[in-house]
């Protein structure tokens, strides 16, 4: 059974606390936006999809509690609760896709005049809600998409290796995942020989939650360290690599957690086809390419230290970006809900 990050039921919230993970699963109470936006920022959750739905819940949470007297007032109260939501961890799009979806929807209602402010509440909740469900559909119809398109680059009945960055699985997802959905695909149907995951400095992201997800599905897997990529793939014969996104640009350049790219170039060099795993909420229609998109940069400290403990030395500085940008030219394929689209096909997508 997939792991649970998000724990959702009768208006009750709680996540998965992802900075524990491995050493200990707690989970922690979302009471409101203050606490959505306190968990997304400091990445108590992560993962473009996860955060967007926490934030939503949060929102939802705080609606059915909110002593408004007006569908105005609820519907002014909407719009400020998302746009501070959204600016909890920028780059990931999909928190600002569904926030622009659900202030249309609270207009839509707002001007209605069949609907009461009860009926507002209750009909606004309800599309947060579905984002749940809708989520793992979506995940795993990329992991089948993911998996046949793998699978017909490779002989016969041939298995796969394959190497993943970062972590996009039940723990960065509604459930399932994106990136690790596909390997989880390829898993079920017998076509998995193993896969390599990296440790994904500096939050170590693929040693702590991917790693432990991998274990706790049985899954024959391998931890890198980043440094290690290159001799990976001239000396195990990589199948594939499939990572997630952030925030992918409509000529297909991608964003993702900050490695992705140099994996991306090693992958071109040494014949291995590099895909990118993401629902379509993660493509944002109105960014043309990866110059456009605002990289959040982390703390020192993430760099600094490994937990408490201080591993660099006193007086460095640092650069710490959470993300690069992986050109479309280095990207065989985007794995989406809709199917598998060639980076220079995604536009036709919008029009």
């Amino acid at each position: 059974m997939s792991l649970r990050a998000i724990k959702y039921e009768n208006l009750h919230l709680e996540i998965l606390d992802q900075l524990l993970l491995p050493a200990q699963s707690k989970y922690v109470t979302i009471k409101g936006v203050e606490d959505g936006w306190r968990a997304i920022n400091r990445m108590q959750v992560r993962g473009a999809p996860a955060i967007a739905i926490v934030g939503c819940l949060s929102l939802a949470i705080e609606i059915q509690k909110d002593t408004v007297e007006s569908k105005k007032e609820l519907r002014q109260d909407i719009e400020g609760k998302l746009n501070y939501l959204v600016s909890s961890r920028p780059t990931a799009v999909n928190m600002k896709k569904a926030a622009d979806d659900l202030i249309a929807i609270a207009n839509k209602l707002y001007e209605d005049e069949n609907v009461t402010l009860e009926d507002m509440k209750k009909k606004f909740i309800s599309n947060i809600e579905a984002m749940l469900e809708n989520d793992i559909a979506d995940n795993k119809a990329i992991g089948e998409f993911g998996a046949k398109e793998i699978l017909l680059k490779v002989p016969g009945d041939s298995l796969v290796r394959i190497l993943t960055h970062c972590n996009t699985g039940s723990l960065a997802t509604a459930g399932y995942g994106t990136a690790l959905g596909v390997i989880r695909s390829l898993h079920a149907m017998k076509r998995l020989e193993h896969v390599y995951c990296t440790e994904t400095r500096p939050y170590n992201q693929g040693a702590r939650l991917t790693a432990y997800e991998l274990v706790h599905e049985k899954i024959q897997a391998t931890l890198i360290v980043d440094s290690m990529v290159g001799a990976l793939m001239k000396q195990r014969n990589i199948s594939a690599v499939v990572v997630g996104a952030d925030r992918v640009a409509t000529n297909g350049d991608t964003a993702n957690k900050i490695g992705t790219y140099q994996i991306a170039v090693l992958a071109k060099y040494h014949g291995v086809p590099f895909y990118v795993a993401a629902p379509f909420t993660s493509i944002d229609k109105k960014i043309t390419g990866g110059d456009q998109i605002v990289i959040e940069e982390r703390p020192d400290r993430e760099v600094t230290h490994v937990g408490e403990h201080r591993i660099a030395a006193q007086g460095i500085s640092c650069w710490n970006p959470a993300f690069d940008i992986t050109p479309a030219s280095l990207i065989a394929g985007i794995i989406t809900e809709k199917g598998v689209f060639l980076p220079e096909d995604l536009k036709q997508q919008f029009l």
